[in-house]
Protein backbone atom coordinates (compact mmCIF):
# COMPACT_ATOMS: atom_id res chain seq x y z
CA UNK A 1 0.00 0.00 0.00
CA UNK A 2 1.61 3.43 -1.17
CA UNK A 3 2.69 5.29 1.88
CA UNK A 4 1.84 8.70 -0.26
CA UNK A 5 -2.37 7.49 -0.24
CA UNK A 6 -2.15 7.45 3.66
CA UNK A 7 -3.67 10.66 5.39
CA UNK A 8 -3.74 11.66 9.74
CA UNK A 9 -7.49 12.65 9.68
CA UNK A 10 -8.46 14.10 12.54
CA UNK A 11 -11.92 13.92 13.46
CA UNK A 12 -14.42 15.64 15.32
CA UNK A 13 -14.04 13.68 18.20
CA UNK A 14 -9.93 14.48 18.63
CA UNK A 15 -9.07 11.81 17.78
CA UNK A 16 -6.98 11.74 14.44
CA UNK A 17 -7.16 7.90 12.23
CA UNK A 18 -4.22 7.08 10.19
CA UNK A 19 -6.28 6.36 6.84
CA UNK A 20 -5.48 4.92 3.36
CA UNK A 21 -7.50 7.15 1.17
CA UNK A 22 -8.02 6.83 -2.60
CA UNK A 23 -11.05 7.66 -4.58
CA UNK A 24 -12.47 5.61 -7.56
CA UNK A 25 -10.64 6.41 -11.34
CA UNK A 26 -14.14 4.84 -12.56
CA UNK A 27 -16.69 7.76 -11.14
CA UNK A 28 -19.70 4.76 -11.80
CA UNK A 29 -17.64 2.94 -9.23
CA UNK A 30 -18.41 3.31 -5.08
CA UNK A 31 -16.15 3.48 -2.06
CA UNK A 32 -15.13 0.77 0.19
CA UNK A 33 -14.79 1.56 3.81
CA UNK A 34 -12.40 -1.33 4.82
CA UNK A 35 -12.92 -2.10 8.75
CA UNK A 36 -10.21 -4.43 10.24
CA UNK A 37 -10.03 -6.25 13.81
CA UNK A 38 -7.46 -7.48 16.25
CA UNK A 39 -4.41 -7.13 16.53
CA UNK A 40 -4.60 -5.29 12.53
CA UNK A 41 -4.08 -2.59 10.66
CA UNK A 42 -5.30 -1.23 7.81
CA UNK A 43 -2.86 -2.96 6.16
CA UNK A 44 -4.40 -6.54 6.65
CA UNK A 45 -6.65 -5.14 3.36
CA UNK A 46 -3.49 -4.91 1.13
CA UNK A 47 -4.46 -7.57 -1.11
CA UNK A 48 -8.52 -5.95 -1.63
CA UNK A 49 -6.75 -2.06 -2.17
CA UNK A 50 -4.51 -3.24 -4.87
CA UNK A 51 -7.41 -5.29 -6.55
CA UNK A 52 -10.53 -2.86 -6.67
CA UNK A 53 -8.00 0.08 -6.66
CA UNK A 54 -7.33 -1.87 -9.93
CA UNK A 55 -11.55 -2.20 -10.79
CA UNK A 56 -12.03 1.61 -10.40
CA UNK A 57 -13.40 1.65 -6.28
CA UNK A 58 -12.60 3.93 -4.51
CA UNK A 59 -10.96 2.54 -0.91
CA UNK A 60 -10.80 3.97 2.51
CA UNK A 61 -9.15 2.18 5.37
CA UNK A 62 -8.61 3.54 8.76
CA UNK A 63 -6.58 2.12 11.17
CA UNK A 64 -9.15 1.49 13.57
CA UNK A 65 -8.67 3.36 17.16
CA UNK A 66 -5.59 2.00 19.24
CA UNK A 67 -3.92 0.25 16.26
CA UNK A 68 -1.46 1.48 14.40
CA UNK A 69 -0.52 4.83 13.36
CA UNK A 70 -4.36 6.38 14.90
CA UNK A 71 -5.10 8.07 18.36
CA UNK A 72 -4.45 5.34 21.19
CA UNK A 73 -6.74 7.12 24.08
CA UNK A 74 -6.89 5.80 27.23
CA UNK A 75 -10.27 6.47 28.01
CA UNK A 76 -12.75 3.22 27.59
CA UNK A 77 -15.42 5.09 26.31
CA UNK A 78 -14.34 6.76 23.29
CA UNK A 79 -14.29 2.58 21.63
CA UNK A 80 -17.93 2.59 22.20
CA UNK A 81 -19.12 1.70 18.56
CA UNK A 82 -21.29 4.63 18.42
CA UNK A 83 -18.35 7.10 18.99
CA UNK A 84 -16.17 4.94 16.36
CA UNK A 85 -18.83 4.67 13.83
CA UNK A 86 -19.71 8.72 14.12
CA UNK A 87 -15.85 9.06 13.70
CA UNK A 88 -15.66 6.38 10.62
CA UNK A 89 -18.48 8.52 8.70
CA UNK A 90 -16.69 12.11 9.57
CA UNK A 91 -13.88 10.18 7.74
CA UNK A 92 -15.93 9.18 4.57
CA UNK A 93 -17.46 13.28 4.92
CA UNK A 94 -13.52 14.35 5.14
CA UNK A 95 -12.68 12.54 2.14
CA UNK A 96 -15.59 13.58 0.31
CA UNK A 97 -17.33 10.12 -0.40
CA UNK A 98 -20.68 9.67 -0.95
CA UNK A 99 -22.74 6.67 -0.14
CA UNK A 100 -20.19 3.83 0.20
CA UNK A 101 -20.26 -0.11 1.01
CA UNK A 102 -18.75 -0.79 4.54
CA UNK A 103 -16.45 -3.81 4.81
CA UNK A 104 -15.73 -5.61 8.08
CA UNK A 105 -13.69 -8.16 9.19
CA UNK A 106 -13.24 -9.24 13.33
CA UNK A 107 -13.58 -6.74 15.35
CA UNK A 108 -14.55 -4.58 12.29
CA UNK A 109 -17.94 -6.75 11.44
CA UNK A 110 -19.30 -5.35 14.48
CA UNK A 111 -18.37 -2.11 13.93
CA UNK A 112 -19.86 -2.79 10.40
CA UNK A 113 -23.10 -3.64 11.97
CA UNK A 114 -23.54 -0.75 14.16
CA UNK A 115 -22.68 1.69 10.70
CA UNK A 116 -25.84 -0.16 9.17
CA UNK A 117 -27.81 0.46 12.64
CA UNK A 118 -27.25 3.90 13.22
CA UNK A 119 -26.43 5.51 9.36
CA UNK A 120 -28.23 2.64 7.30
CA UNK A 121 -28.58 5.48 4.51
CA UNK A 122 -25.08 6.30 4.24
CA UNK A 123 -24.32 3.09 2.90
CA UNK A 124 -25.32 1.17 -0.21
CA UNK A 125 -24.29 -2.23 0.75
CA UNK A 126 -22.40 -3.84 4.05
CA UNK A 127 -19.75 -7.04 3.88
CA UNK A 128 -19.12 -9.12 6.23
CA UNK A 129 -16.15 -11.28 6.78
CA UNK A 130 -15.14 -14.14 9.95
CA UNK A 131 -17.55 -12.06 11.76
CA UNK A 132 -21.18 -11.81 10.25
CA UNK A 133 -24.05 -9.32 11.31
CA UNK A 134 -24.54 -9.03 15.15
CA UNK A 135 -28.22 -7.61 15.14
CA UNK A 136 -28.01 -6.44 18.57
CA UNK A 137 -25.40 -6.74 21.65
CA UNK A 138 -27.53 -5.09 24.32
CA UNK A 139 -27.97 -7.14 27.43
CA UNK A 140 -24.34 -8.84 26.40
CA UNK A 141 -22.64 -10.57 29.52
CA UNK A 142 -19.61 -12.16 29.14
CA UNK A 143 -19.94 -14.97 31.60
CA UNK A 144 -23.44 -15.69 30.56
CA UNK A 145 -22.05 -15.67 26.49
CA UNK A 146 -19.06 -18.07 27.89
CA UNK A 147 -21.93 -20.82 29.52
CA UNK A 148 -24.11 -20.29 26.85
CA UNK A 149 -21.79 -21.53 23.83
CA UNK A 150 -19.98 -24.10 26.05
CA UNK A 151 -23.69 -25.75 26.36
CA UNK A 152 -24.20 -25.33 22.67
CA UNK A 153 -20.93 -25.35 20.77
CA UNK A 154 -19.00 -27.38 23.11
CA UNK A 155 -16.62 -24.61 23.43
CA UNK A 156 -16.30 -21.19 25.86
CA UNK A 157 -15.18 -19.78 22.04
CA UNK A 158 -14.63 -16.07 23.75
CA UNK A 159 -12.47 -17.41 26.63
CA UNK A 160 -9.38 -15.51 25.63
CA UNK A 161 -11.60 -12.24 26.14
CA UNK A 162 -11.91 -12.40 29.61
CA UNK A 163 -7.74 -12.44 29.79
CA UNK A 164 -7.20 -9.56 27.27
CA UNK A 165 -9.61 -7.55 29.11
CA UNK A 166 -7.83 -8.06 32.21
CA UNK A 167 -5.67 -4.89 33.62
CA UNK A 168 -2.46 -6.69 33.60
CA UNK A 169 -2.97 -8.45 30.37
CA UNK A 170 -0.66 -5.33 28.70
CA UNK A 171 2.21 -6.47 30.20
CA UNK A 172 1.81 -10.18 29.44
CA UNK A 173 1.25 -9.44 25.84
CA UNK A 174 3.88 -7.25 25.38
CA UNK A 175 6.44 -9.51 27.24
CA UNK A 176 5.45 -12.11 24.68
CA UNK A 177 4.51 -10.36 21.38
CA UNK A 178 6.39 -13.01 19.38
CA UNK A 179 3.94 -15.74 20.91
CA UNK A 180 1.38 -13.62 20.40
CA UNK A 181 1.87 -13.18 17.26
CA UNK A 182 2.39 -16.83 16.97
CA UNK A 183 -0.86 -18.17 18.16
CA UNK A 184 -2.72 -14.97 16.47
CA UNK A 185 -1.85 -16.47 12.75
CA UNK A 186 -0.94 -20.07 13.20
CA UNK A 187 -0.94 -22.22 10.36
CA UNK A 188 -2.68 -24.67 12.53
CA UNK A 189 -6.34 -22.90 13.09
CA UNK A 190 -7.34 -25.68 15.25
CA UNK A 191 -4.71 -24.28 17.66
CA UNK A 192 -7.62 -21.72 18.30
CA UNK A 193 -10.02 -24.67 20.31
CA UNK A 194 -7.17 -25.70 22.89
CA UNK A 195 -5.38 -21.80 23.39
CA UNK A 196 -8.11 -19.03 22.63
CA UNK A 197 -11.64 -20.69 22.94
CA UNK A 198 -11.30 -22.13 26.93
CA UNK A 199 -10.62 -19.47 29.72
CA UNK A 200 -7.11 -19.15 30.72
CA UNK A 201 -5.38 -20.82 28.09
CA UNK A 202 -4.25 -18.15 26.23
CA UNK A 203 -2.53 -16.32 29.57
CA UNK A 204 -0.68 -19.66 29.94
CA UNK A 205 0.45 -19.71 26.69
CA UNK A 206 1.86 -16.23 26.62
CA UNK A 207 3.44 -16.76 29.83
CA UNK A 208 5.36 -20.23 28.84
CA UNK A 209 5.95 -18.46 25.40
CA UNK A 210 5.13 -20.92 23.25
CA UNK A 211 5.23 -20.66 19.80
CA UNK A 212 3.39 -22.13 16.96
CA UNK A 213 4.23 -22.45 13.06
CA UNK A 214 3.28 -19.52 11.26
CA UNK A 215 0.63 -19.24 8.57
CA UNK A 216 2.04 -19.46 5.02
CA UNK A 217 0.70 -15.78 4.08
CA UNK A 218 2.61 -14.29 7.18
CA UNK A 219 6.04 -14.15 5.25
CA UNK A 220 9.51 -14.07 7.24
CA UNK A 221 9.04 -9.96 5.98
CA UNK A 222 5.21 -9.49 7.09
CA UNK A 223 6.35 -11.31 10.50
CA UNK A 224 9.34 -8.86 11.26
CA UNK A 225 6.91 -5.92 10.07
CA UNK A 226 4.66 -6.45 12.33
CA UNK A 227 6.90 -6.91 15.05
CA UNK A 228 8.86 -3.86 14.78
CA UNK A 229 4.87 -2.23 14.91
CA UNK A 230 3.58 -3.64 17.76
CA UNK A 231 7.22 -2.75 19.79
CA UNK A 232 6.73 0.74 18.67
CA UNK A 233 3.64 1.31 21.66
CA UNK A 234 2.88 -2.10 22.24
CA UNK A 235 -0.61 -3.85 22.17
CA UNK A 236 -2.12 -2.21 25.34
CA UNK A 237 -4.47 0.17 23.74
CA UNK A 238 -5.74 -2.69 21.13
CA UNK A 239 -6.74 -4.73 23.92
CA UNK A 240 -9.84 -1.46 24.93
CA UNK A 241 -11.70 -3.18 22.47
CA UNK A 242 -12.41 -6.41 24.41
CA UNK A 243 -12.30 -4.53 27.74
CA UNK A 244 -15.32 -2.44 25.84
CA UNK A 245 -16.97 -5.71 25.38
CA UNK A 246 -16.32 -7.63 28.63
CA UNK A 247 -17.30 -4.65 30.92
CA UNK A 248 -20.53 -3.97 29.96
CA UNK A 249 -19.90 -0.95 28.07
CA UNK A 250 -20.82 -2.29 24.33
CA UNK A 251 -24.54 -3.90 26.10
CA UNK A 252 -24.90 -0.60 27.20
CA UNK A 253 -24.29 1.52 24.11
CA UNK A 254 -26.17 -0.77 22.34
CA UNK A 255 -29.41 0.06 23.95
CA UNK A 256 -29.47 2.85 21.39
CA UNK A 257 -30.22 0.56 19.24
CA UNK A 258 -33.39 0.78 17.43
CA UNK A 259 -34.74 -2.83 18.27
CA UNK A 260 -37.75 -2.17 15.63
CA UNK A 261 -34.85 -2.34 13.17
CA UNK A 262 -32.37 -5.08 13.23
CA UNK A 263 -33.15 -6.40 9.75
CA UNK A 264 -30.88 -5.04 7.14
CA UNK A 265 -32.75 -4.35 3.95
CA UNK A 266 -29.28 -3.18 2.35
CA UNK A 267 -27.18 -6.23 0.14
CA UNK A 268 -25.55 -7.70 2.11
CA UNK A 269 -22.16 -10.28 1.60
CA UNK A 270 -20.97 -12.41 4.21
CA UNK A 271 -17.51 -14.61 4.02
CA UNK A 272 -18.30 -17.60 6.45
CA UNK A 273 -14.69 -19.49 7.03
CA UNK A 274 -15.03 -22.64 8.00
CA UNK A 275 -12.15 -23.56 10.04
CA UNK A 276 -12.52 -20.15 12.36
CA UNK A 277 -13.27 -22.09 15.15
CA UNK A 278 -14.09 -18.66 16.82
CA UNK A 279 -16.52 -16.90 14.44
CA UNK A 280 -18.26 -20.15 13.52
CA UNK A 281 -19.47 -20.32 9.97
CA UNK A 282 -22.82 -22.38 10.18
CA UNK A 283 -23.91 -20.42 13.63
CA UNK A 284 -22.79 -17.11 11.90
CA UNK A 285 -24.70 -17.63 8.55
CA UNK A 286 -27.46 -18.24 10.51
CA UNK A 287 -27.64 -14.71 11.51
CA UNK A 288 -27.16 -13.14 8.12
CA UNK A 289 -29.76 -15.04 6.63
CA UNK A 290 -32.09 -14.28 9.40
CA UNK A 291 -31.88 -10.99 9.37
CA UNK A 292 -30.65 -10.40 5.98
CA UNK A 293 -33.18 -10.92 3.61
CA UNK A 294 -30.80 -9.50 0.76
CA UNK A 295 -27.75 -12.08 2.01
CA UNK A 296 -25.56 -13.46 -0.37
CA UNK A 297 -23.48 -15.71 2.31
CA UNK A 298 -20.01 -17.60 0.64
CA UNK A 299 -18.58 -20.34 2.44
CA UNK A 300 -14.14 -20.39 2.49
CA UNK A 301 -12.30 -23.37 2.84
CA UNK A 302 -10.44 -20.86 5.73
CA UNK A 303 -9.28 -19.69 8.83
CA UNK A 304 -10.20 -16.55 10.20
CA UNK A 305 -8.01 -14.60 8.11
CA UNK A 306 -9.98 -15.35 4.71
CA UNK A 307 -8.40 -11.97 3.33
CA UNK A 308 -4.82 -13.12 3.70
CA UNK A 309 -5.21 -16.85 2.84
CA UNK A 310 -7.67 -16.76 0.52
CA UNK A 311 -7.05 -13.71 -1.24
CA UNK A 312 -7.98 -14.18 -5.16
CA UNK A 313 -10.85 -15.72 -4.57
CA UNK A 314 -12.30 -13.49 -2.05
CA UNK A 315 -11.80 -10.35 -4.39
CA UNK A 316 -13.33 -12.06 -6.91
CA UNK A 317 -15.84 -13.34 -4.91
CA UNK A 318 -16.75 -9.21 -3.64
CA UNK A 319 -16.46 -7.96 -6.77
CA UNK A 320 -18.57 -10.47 -8.71
CA UNK A 321 -21.34 -9.23 -5.63
CA UNK A 322 -20.65 -5.76 -6.04
CA UNK A 323 -21.31 -5.73 -9.52
CA UNK A 324 -24.85 -7.93 -9.52
CA UNK A 325 -26.47 -6.67 -6.25
CA UNK A 326 -24.63 -3.21 -5.50
CA UNK A 327 -25.66 -0.16 -7.68
CA UNK A 328 -24.73 3.15 -7.58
Amino acid sequence: MDARSYKDIRTKSGNTYHTFVVPPKDTSKLTLLLVHGFPSTAHDWRNQVAFFVKAGYGVVAPDLLGHGGSSKPSTLDSYAPSKVCADLVDILDQAKVGRAVAVGHDWGSIVTSRLASYYPQRFAAFAFLAGGYYPLLAGFDIATALAFNQQNFQSELFGYWVFLAEEGAKNVVDAHLESMLSIWYAADPTLWKTVLSPTGALKAWLLADKQAPLASFITPEEKSRMLNEWRKTGLGSTLNWYKVMATGLMSKDDEAVDKEKLALPHPVYFAACKHDHICLAEPSAKIVRDFCPEATVEMFDTGHWVQLEAPDKLNKSLLSWLEKAVAK
